[in-house]
């Protein structure tokens, strides 16, 4: 089995609080940890030694930690590029700090007026969002948009890029909603909100991709839409196949490979939607040794061999050819 001797890219949990109210998440419920500080610096030597370059800080909610100022300046010091992955609530309050901290600055956005945002994420806070967005274009390190794709916001596809442009943003990238994975968003119970297309969208989501394939040329050719009309298509497919209309489109993914994440609590997991074994703790045995324990070895070659059920229906898998340049976070414009 294969030990990692490189990890490009560390997910790290700054905390399980959040300040949004999703209906398609949990942490806000029970969220109530923040990864210390000192935990942060113990990693530093193995994220050295692993060569690590970019580190997505992710939660919860990462604005929410009240040191997470020291723990990115830390991880800048150290020769990693902090990728900031936030709900955008408190980034207007923050932008200053962000822009100047952060590499990159990816904003979820799940509608373009206040009543789709407040339907999905539940709160009254569209305008909020918006004003942190431009912002950080303001202070030179225009946010990326990614926007989960479910029934209350998808006919709304063409007008998130308009949106995207009129902020200010970098990008936009789009997905579709997980329904079936409750370990990425520690889901307590089962979904229950009425959340993927049904039978009836599937034509017009396909009509949508059709008339933005021609009125966004421009915008696919720079991939300031980040996802090509084929990858956008593949989403319909997607929701097809949770319907059994069609087959569930191939996943080519790789991430566990040159990623990892590592949770609040110090367990180590080889992506996000795939739980880590027992013991693969960071805290408590180093990350180095987490990630080339025997259990974490086994479970990437079970996931590198197809028998993973959680990869058939993965809504977010990434690829990367060995020794290609590392570029999740690009550099910012400014």
């Amino acid at each position: 089995m294969t030990a990692l001797a490189q990890l490009p890219l560390v997910t790290l949990y700054l905390t399980d609080r959040c300040n949004s109210r999703c209906v398609t998440c949990d942490y806000w419920r029970h969220g109530r940890a923040n990864v210390t500080v000192e935990s942060v610096e113990r990693l530093l030597p193995d994220l050295a030694r692993l060569q690590t370059r970019v580190a997505l800080l992710s939660g919860g909610e990462p604005l929410m930690h009240p040191d997470w100022q020291r723990i990115t300046g830390l991880l800048r010091n150290a020769g990693i590029r902090p990728w900031l992955l936030t709900s955008g609530l408190s980034l207007a309050k923050h932008a200053r700090e962000a822009a100047a901290l952060c590499e990159s600055i990816t904003v979820s956005l799940d509608g373009t007026n206040d009543l789709t945002y407040r339907a999905i994420r539940g709160l009254d806070a569209y305008d909020k969002v918006c004003e942190g967005v431009r912002r950080a274009a303001e202070r030179g390190n225009a946010a990326s948009l990614r926007v989960t794709l479910q029934k209350r916001n998808y006919r709304e596809l063409p007008a998130f890029v308009r949106r995207a442009r009129e902020l200010g943003a970098r990008r936009i990238s789009f997905l579709a909603v997980d329904v079936s994975n409750p370990h990425a968003f520690a889901r307590e119970s089962p979904f229950t909100e009425d959340l993927a297309l049904d039978a009836s969208d599937l034509a017009t989501f396909n009509s949508l991709i059709d008339e933005m394939e021609v009125e966004f040329a421009a915008e696919f050719a720079s991939h300031f839409i980040a996802e090509s009309p084929a990858k956008l298509r593949r989403i319909g497919s997607y929701f097809a196949g949770l319907l059994a209309l069609g087959e569930f489109p191939s996943v080519r993914c790789n991430a566990p490979e040159f990623s990892a994440v590592v949770g609040v609590d110090g367990q180590v997991a080889p992506c996000f939607f795939i739980a880590g074994t027992a013991g693969a703790n960071a805290r408590l045995a180093g990350l180095d040794a987490a990630l080339n324990s025997e259990g974490m070895k086994s479970l990437r070659a079970s996931i590198r061999a197809g028998e993973r059920h959680e990869c058939r229906r993965c809504v977010c898998s990434m690829w990367r050819e060995p020794g290609e340049t590392f570029e999740f976070a690009p550099r910012r414009t400014a």
